[in-house]
């Protein structure tokens, strides 16, 4: 190897040295990866604050800061999940995006959230509102979404929801209006399915989900609501957990005057730290709910 072929690999080598130093428990860092020392710690949380304050990163900020919901793509990906599973696909009708409009502004007025009004409206009030007979009816709801896809998604994940966007509908209507619920500003969106009276004969249907999702899939509406920048900070988070946590193994082999009780558990202590900031940022941004 010539002398310029050692400059060139030497940089390597220094990043490599480096990066081992702070995520690889071993004898050259004392078992302690830097990552997961105080001064590596202080970093990785005044990185995740700093990417948490960025503009949009909030389901209560300004709502102007996020790109709006567009009704043709909310259409395109509902028809992408029936085209997967073998049904047709829906057609916009004006009267059920009226109706949707109807429902969702009436939910913002009178400071509700759910498929019947306090007052006892039901989501088959708006249809006939619009003069739309059916066959068969169908309402989704969701609030504070950012994205279409999120939407269908969280939809596709209750089986009530997605027996609406699978049901044998032929048209659908989408309302997607900013508004407060609850005192904070969130973003609402309605879905009206229909099959048009006479298109088939047998008895009237109207499906309103009642069931509210489970936890698990509620995590995975959370985290398809998340901004970029907050996942982000929980990929940090958890790799720094996971440096903490393998250091936590090698704690037998701390040096003997760093064999305290404080520095045997350093490693599960700021493990669990860093995972309880990261539910604690997942419960704060979860803002979208069906």
């Amino acid at each position: 190897m010539t002398a310029k072929q050692t400059q060139k690999s030497s940089p390597l080598k220094k990043a490599h040295r480096h990066l081992r130093l702070a995520v690889v428990p071993h004898a050259a860092n004392q078992y302690r990866p830097h990552l997961v020392r105080r001064y590596g710690l202080v970093a990785i949380v005044s990185l995740v604050l700093c990417l948490q304050f960025l503009p949009g990163n909030f389901a209560g900020g300004v709502l102007g800061e996020r790109a709006p919901v567009s009704i043709q793509e909310l259409l395109a990906r509902t028809n992408e999940a029936r085209k997967e599973r073998l049904q047709p696909p829906l057609v916009l009708n004006p009267a059920l995006a009226q109706a949707a409009e109807l429902k969702a502004q009436d939910m913002i007025s009178s400071h509700y959230w759910a498929h019947t009004s306090p007052s006892g409206v039901t989501p088959w009030t708006w249809f006939k509102q619009v003069g739309y007979q059916y066959a068969a009816a169908g309402e989704n709801l969701a609030k504070g979404f950012y994205a279409a896809d999120a939407v269908v998604a969280a939809w596709m994940a209750s089986p009530e929801h997605r027996a609406n966007v699978l049901g044998a509908y032929t048209e659908v209507g989408f309302a997607v209006i900013d508004g407060q619920l609850d005192g904070s500003k969130t973003r609402i969106i309605v879905a009206h399915y229909g099959r048009p009276a006479g298109a088939t004969t047998g008895a009237v249907t109207e499906i309103a989900p009642s069931q509210p999702l489970g936890p698990i899939s509620q995590l995975g509406v959370t985290i398809r609501t998340l901004p970029p920048s907050v996942l982000g900070s929980l990929a940090v988070l958890i790799v720094a957990a996971g440096v903490a946590a393998v250091a936590h193994v090698y704690r037998s082999r701390l040096p003997r005057k760093l064999r305290t009780t404080l520095y045997r558990h350093h490693g599960i202590a700021k493990a669990g730290g860093l995972l309880g900031i990261a539910v604690v940022i997942v419960l704060f941004q979860s803002g979208g709910q069906i």
